[in-house]
């Protein structure tokens, strides 16, 4: 009864909520921080333990309800929304993104179904934490072995 309940809430909020304009005191205030601008850097480093606790409270709040609390993408919200999610917890699954791409989705959303993180909320240093929160998930995750090469087949006998 209360996933029902749950993904009910979510479609409507999701639907007909507007995402939130920044204020002007916001805009002023992120305007030397664009993602194209110095504000996006690779943010493959360690995070302060104030910064990770901040970034994993964002991520409950912000990000699980679709991506999974271990952000392997398998939630019955995307489930219904018909959305197929990456699983963070594969090591390639972020892979070929750099930092600043997945910045700037988080910055602005992506279509219609992933709002942007609006940044009266989560300022750009708690969207470099949270990076290094998602990167973490496959962390620990042994990556497939490398391919090896196929020795050729043995000739058959008598040929």
């Amino acid at each position: 009864m209360l996933k029902p309940f749950l993904l009910l809430c979510t479609a409507v909020v999701l639907v007909l909520v507007p995402a939130p304009r920044p204020t002007l005191a916001a805009v002023s205030s992120s305007a030397g921080s664009s993602p194209t601008g110095s504000a996006v850097q690779d943010v493959n480093t360690k995070t302060t333990p104030v910064a990770h606790e901040r970034a994993k409270k964002l991520y409950a709040m912000d990000c699980a309800l679709c991506h999974g609390d271990n952000g392997n993408g398998k939630t019955d919200i995307a489930t219904s929304l018909s959305v197929t999610l990456l699983d963070w917890t594969d090591p390639k699954s972020l892979s070929d993104k750099s930092d600043p791409e997945l910045f700037d989705v988080i910055r602005k959303g992506k279509g219609e179904k992933m709002p942007p993180e609006d940044p009266t909320r989560a300022k750009d240093d708690d969207v470099r934490a949270l990076i290094v929160y998602i990167r973490a998930f496959s962390k620990g995750q042994s990556s497939p072995p490398a391919p090896t090469a196929v020795p050729p087949a043995a000739a058959a006998p008598g040929k």
